[in-house]
């Protein structure tokens, strides 16, 4: 059985790691705001108007 090469996996996680950090620096240079991975919006309540208008004030 081969020998798993660790440096060619550190190295591609390297690769991933710069990629995203670029791809980030572009989207904040277009002005773009950051979106959560976990599809929740920005509050983090998850709770996201379908037709993308701004969430409705609470009810006091």
């Amino acid at each position: 059985m081969a020998t798993p090469n660790y440096g060619y996996e550190k190295r591609q996680k390297e690769l991933a790691k710069k990629r995203k950090k670029e791809d980030k620096l572009k989207r904040k240079a277009e002005g773009k705001p950051d979106e959560p991975e976990d599809g929740t919006d920005a509050d983090g309540d998850g709770n996201t108007p379908a037709d993308g208008a701004p969430p409705a004030e609470p009810q006091a």
